[in-house]
């Protein structure tokens, strides 16, 4: 079992323990060991990164302000990377930056996967209380009482074991089998329509909404500059009579996202898959679905889904995951073969095809190929609070979705999945496809979402709790490497208070995260900046009821009276965000122009200097 940095010896104890090398576990790892703690991270595989260093080639962030201090410095070292390697404002750098002259999705920060990784692993090597171990996998977890005591490690190819205890354990995996082994429950699948009350749960059929004339995307505030997100280029729109809204175990369907390139000097040709099987080739989903406009002349192929050989992954062993993995990267090749070679093949595909490959300078030890396939969606756990549709959708009687007091992120990404089956009705979407691009609005991440209801040192920052319909818009690299480094200023905190992450006072760990320029609620005009902690703490409570906090605005006598009651029913420790957010709204609506005489940032500034305590 090789490490980084140093070996590390069976028994040892860490302050925390971090299993999951993806974004989200070494933006945890790296906030921990900054906090001074004693941190091992863990991984299955050598390379780390998961899907952002396996093929994601662009980072799925409609929003292009800053949101946390980790990821928010990955992209400015990656862009750095390129302004140095190729000079300021070439091409390459230039396509590592969100495109200012544009608003659509597309347009959003790229990174070839080599270079997102050479940057993990300098952001890595940095911290000296950091350990690494690569190709290991947890096999077993021993709790007493509310705590995990110990877990342990086994090699992913080869039969030696270690034990490791922690203060913290942080389970950061995609698949989530790190709380499964602590007994934590999770779901597989889909809720049903009924249970959450959700209208997109369960088997669906939707068809594809039609764009009204000059509109390039949705939602439409966005395309209309209301908000400032980038839009997306399609939405979904009417649930079909066939959707009965039922149950199952079904997640939705993976696949690899492939690097190509059309560049002759770094091109290498796509080759007939040994297994080659036509069969397999017509039901793999293939679409022209691409990451446009990587550095270096590269897109990423979002295409070759498979929807149904995915239901064994969760709950497999690593023996039967490798095995499905190859089974979705064969059928990817093959159809991309099939595309290039075949006579068969649509002329307009193969016109469109003809000239790519695989990226010669892209996962060199591998084939040309990624790591890692891209897990969309495996286990969830049942925590403390459970993310459904309603936490995506703006909540009755306000302008924004729902506030949670205990944030710890933001999500920007439409609430959307992929398809679960390969059936359809009509011109439907494949079945469990759906995009809610117009409906949905950015929301807060609850903290006790990562938090298993029977565990307190316990945090699970990736296959955290959540809806197969609400996990759609959580399971995105900027949202989880938000949650992860929330999950490390928790465990560092909980260190210094002597509790754990579960019975941490979760308003010290949110005026922890606002002090630091760690966003958590969405504003199209108070982002980042140290004067924005104090509207960023009050959204949480319920203070803004859109996305326009208007900091420079007098603040009207009205809603003053509103916020100084909302403060002091805060102070008494009865205060209800949501229902607070309807009043504050009806006090904004009221057509007084009476003025307190300062603006509305002064006001809540004079709020949060009477709330704010010693972290």
């Amino acid at each position: 079992m090789s490490s980084q940095k140093t070996q590390s010896s069976s028994g040892e104890t860490f302050d925390a323990v971090v299993v999951g090398a993806t974004p989200s576990g070494i933006a945890c790892a790296v906030r921990a060991a900054r906090e001074g703690l004693t941190v091992l991270l863990t991984h299955h595989h050598a390379h780390l990164g998961g899907f952002l260093t396996s093929g994601a080639g662009g980072w799925e962030a409609p929003c292009d302000q800053p949101r946390a201090p980790i990821f928010d410095e990955v992209l400015r070292r990656i862009s750095a990377c390129y302004a140095t390697t190729y000079g300021e404002g070439s091409a390459q750098h230039l396509a590592s930056i969100p495109n200012p002259n544009t608003n659509s999705h597309l347009d959003r920060a790229k990174v070839e996967p080599r270079i997102a990784e050479r940057i993990f692993e300098e952001l890595l090597a940095a911290e000296p209380g950091l350990r690494i171990l690569r190709g290991v996998f947890p096999v077993a977890a021993r709790c007493e009482g509310r705590r995990v005591v110990e877990v342990t490690l086994r090699q992913m190819h080869g039969p030696d074991e270690m034990t490791v205890r922690a203060d913290t354990f942080v389970d950061a995996m995609m698949e989530g089998d790190l709380a499964a082994l602590a007994g934590v429950p999770s779901r597989i699948g889909r809720e049903s329509r009924d249970e959450y009350g959700e209208p997109h749960a369960g088997v669906i059929f939707m068809t594809e909404k039609p764009k009204p004339p000059g509109q390039p995307g949705f939602p439409k505030d966005a395309v209309d500059g209301r908000l400032r997100i980038r839009y997306n280029s399609h939405a979904t729109d009417h649930i079909l009579p066939e959707s009965t809204g039922e149950a199952d175990d079904t997640v939705m369907g993976y696949n690899f996202r492939l690097i190509l390139t059309k560049d002759p000097s770094n091109k290498v040709p796509i080759l007939k898959p040994e297994n080659y099987d036509p069969a397999v080739v017509e039901r793999t989903i293939g679409n022209r679905s691409i990451v446009p406009n990587l550095p270096n002349n590269k897109i990423a192929w979002n295409g070759g889904r498979m929807a149904g050989p995915q239901r064994g992954y969760p709950t497999g062993d690593w023996v039967e995951r490798e095995r499905i993995a190859r089974f979705h990267l064969d059928a990817s090749l093959s159809l991309l073969w099939f595309w290039q070679n075949d006579p068969a093949a649509n002329p307009e595909d193969r016109e469109f095809w003809k000239d790519y490959g695989l990226a010669a300078d892209e996962f060199s030890d591998n084939g040309n190929v990624p790591y890692e396939i891209y897990v969309r969606e495996a286990r969830r756990i049942v925590g403390r609070h459970v993310f459904t549709e309603h936490d995506g959708v703006v909540a009755p009687g306000t302008g924004r979705t729902p506030a949670h007091p205990d944030s710890v992120a933001i999500t920007d990404w439409p609430i959307d999945s992929v398809a679960c089956t390969m059936r359809r009705i009509g011109d439907s979407h494949f079945e469990g496809a759906f995009f809610l691009a117009e409906e949905s609005r950015p929301a807060m991440v609850s903290y006790q979402c990562l938090l298993p209801r029977d565990l307190d040192n316990l945090l699970v920052p990736v296959a955290l709790s959540a809806s197969h319909v609400g996990f759609g818009c959580l399971r995105l690299e900027p949202v989880w490497m938000q949650t992860g480094e929330a999950a490390g200023w928790a465990a560092a905190l909980a260190q210094k208070h002597h509790t754990t992450a579960g019975e941490l006072d979760p308003d010290l760990l949110l005026r922890h995260l606002v002090s630091n320029n760690h966003i958590v609620s969405f504003f199209n005009d108070a982002g980042g900046g140290r004067l924005c902690e104090a509207i960023q703490y009050f959204a949480t409570k319920g203070f803004f009821p859109d996305y326009d906090a208007r900091p420079h605005e007098p603040v009207t006598r009205t809603v003053a009276g509103v916020w100084e009651e909302g403060f002091r029913l805060l102070e008494a420790g009865i205060l209800d965000p949501p229902q607070f957010t309807q009043r504050v709204r009806a006090a904004e609506a009221q057509a007084s122009e009476e003025s307190t005489g300062l603006s509305r940032l002064d006001f809540i500034i004079k709020l949060w200097a009477k709330r704010k305590k010693p972290v």
